[in-house]
């Protein structure tokens, strides 16, 4: 049987998806882009879920797109791969479940342009980072050209892409492309503990905050101050505000659905 190259699990209402090429470092194949692609589209379906986190098996979270795929005929190879990884991108992006990262040993090209697209980040000390592409003499793609530059400045990503240089998970951490470093041997507790942590809060209301900080950058004030009202209105008809305000009166801790 043929081992998938995607794992996912479920633990409560936590879905976690491991890239499983540990062979060749979790390189993005087309196996891989399709699995993802489909495994998120369960997740997009299902309300259930409270929190996504993202991890890779063997010695690296994900070190990149697969070079065999591209040898052949990189024309080809980058549309087959590109197609279903960026629907995926655009579904998690819609999420209103967060999405966690949990990197360890390298995160290079296309492993580290999904790291930056998702909403927080736990490394291993150790973690290796790279953006690569221009080292194998391409542009960026699955968002990082968007990612990059809103997380760090456009100068800093100029740097990062142009020079195509390893850093480490201290500097990384200085730079705001990570929010927590870890020793090794604590990463996958913590990693679980914060996905624990945002699976029992108010997941309606994470969604609306994720995709208005998002915008906000690309709106003016006006614009955004109507995203915001009308994302308040939404959260204002939900079970969560109302249990929010009940409790914070009755000095109790708030017990949200996520609804």
């Amino acid at each position: 049987m043929t081992q998938s190259p995607l794992l996912t699990s479920r633990q409560d209402a936590i879905v976690t998806l491991q890239f499983n090429r540990p062979e060749a470092m979790n390189a993005l194949d087309l196996a891989t882009a399709q699995a993802l692609l489909a495994a998120v589209q369960d997740i997009a379906q299902d309300d259930s879920v409270r929190a996504v986190v993202l991890k890779g098996a063997g010695r690296a979270f994900v070190a990149g797109g697969d070079l065999v795929t591209l040898q052949a005929d990189p024309v080809r190879g980058a549309r087959d791969l590109l197609e279903p990884l960026n629907q995926a991108l655009l579904l998690l992006q819609d999420l209103d479940a967060p999405v966690i990262a949990q990197v360890h040993g390298a995160a290079a090209g296309a492993g580290l342009s999904l790291m930056l697209m998702c909403d927080f980040v736990l490394a291993a000390e150790e973690t290796k980072f790279n953006l690569a592409y221009i080292n194998l003499g391409t542009s960026c793609d699955l968002g990082a050209s968007w990612a990059l530059p809103r997380l760090v400045g456009l100068r800093q990503a100029l740097e990062i892409a142009m020079l195509g240089e390893t850093f480490g998970a201290d500097e990384a951490l200085r730079l705001g492309l990570i929010n927590r470093v870890l020793p090794a041997a604590e990463l996958e507790a913590a990693a679980q503990a914060f996905a624990e942590r945002l699976a029992g809060g108010p997941t309606l209301a994470y969604g609306h905050m994720r995709r208005l900080l998002r915008a906000g950058l690309d709106h003016d004030l006006a614009t955004q101050l109507q995203a915001e009202a009308h994302a308040f209105d939404a959260c204002a008809h939900s079970h969560d505000l109302r249990e929010g305000i009940n409790a914070f009166l009755a000095k109790r801790r708030p017990q949200f659905s996520g609804k």
